[in-house]
């Protein structure tokens, strides 16, 4: 049955469609008679009950420089004229992100929202991982320099980043000589008001950062992307190279303890961060590696996300 499909992300404008996730769902949902619009996170209004956003009617494209159109604003009401809608906007996970899912919310019972705005804000990539410890590199979250020397002198080297940043953006690895240890800290700070996050440094990391696909909780493959030369950061943003992988005995079992709590949570789809055998993040808010994924396995990672969608509009 076509669905009307709702996707709240950023300016399709703007979008590298050769690699962005968000438009491989698309072409899919389009390809299955589904009727796509797209808006931004700041066009939702609340009004009397309901939440409507301005969007626009689309049609996509896989052509450079023609990759979709789009007919004028609408105000469409989410809860009564959409069937699913996407949260498919890019973090920073800050309080407008934390808002739009709260008004996302108010659509529980009339319209499936992918993933539960719920879950992915009670779940933010970098602390829901600390409900696994047990699979996760040694992690401290402070504000206290103290600490984070602490810290420092225990693990030798150590990697600093925002707990709230994406994208490998400030990303810094701190030596077994300290230096700028302090300066960093009070850099991040300033910089931000939550605490930051230390991670002991791990050198597998060389051979690469593991982006795991999941959908509905099951693994459904993954990449591995490479540090550029002179780097730490695998992020395919940060200049990291995608490469084909397998799937290793410890990172199947790490999926199995994950899976049966993103089923409970809604959180239908899910990309997890694992380097040589320790998890690292569990992203929910806008994950990615799609098309990579496909084009290494040979498969319609964006059709299994859909019939896992389709079949919960069923039960």
């Amino acid at each position: 049955m076509p669905l009307t499909v709702a996707v709240q992300m950023d300016p399709l404008e703007q979008i590298a469609i050769a690699g962005d996730s968000t438009f491989a769902l698309m072409l899919e949902a389009q390809s299955r008679g589904h009727r796509l619009f797209h808006y931004l996170a700041d066009a939702l209004t609340y009004e009397d009950g309901r939440v409507r956003a301005q969007a626009r009617e689309t049609t996509v494209q896989r052509v450079d420089g023609d990759h979709f159109t789009a007919k004028d604003p609408v105000s469409l009401d989410l809860g009564s004229e959409a069937d699913v809608v996407l949260m498919r906007q890019d973090p920073p996970f800050n309080i407008a992100y934390i808002t739009a899912a709260h008004l996302l919310e108010r659509l529980r019972g009339e319209t499936l929202v992918i993933n539960d705005p719920r879950s992915v804000r009670d779940a933010p990539e970098k602390l829901f991982v600390l409900d696994f410890a047990e699979f996760m590199p040694a992690t401290l979250i402070t504000r206290s320099i103290d600490e984070l020397k602490a810290f420092h002198a225990k693990h030798g080297e150590i990697v600093m980043k925002p707990l709230h940043g994406n994208a490998g953006a400030a990303v810094f690895r701190i030596g077994r000589d300290g230096a700028n240890l302090r300066a960093l800290a009070e850099l991040f700070g300033e910089v931000w008001k939550e605490p930051y996050i230390a991670q002991a440094f791990l050198p597998a990391v060389s051979e690469g950062d593991k982006r795991i696909i999941l959908v509905d909780g099951e693994p459904v493959g993954a990449i591995n992307r490479v540090p550029g030369a002179g780097e730490i950061r695998s992020n395919l943003a940060a200049g990291g190279t995608a490469l084909k992988t397998e799937l290793s005995t410890r990172e199947r079992e790490i999926c199995a303890a994950l899976g049966p709590h993103l089923r409970e949570r809604g959180l239908l789809f899910v990309g997890i961060d694992v380097i040589g055998g320790h998890l690292t993040e569990i992203n929910v808010t806008s994950p990615t590696g799609l098309v990579a994924l496909d084009r290494f396995d040979g498969i319609n990672s964006a059709a299994l996300i859909w019939d896992a969608i389709e079949r919960k509009l069923e039960a």
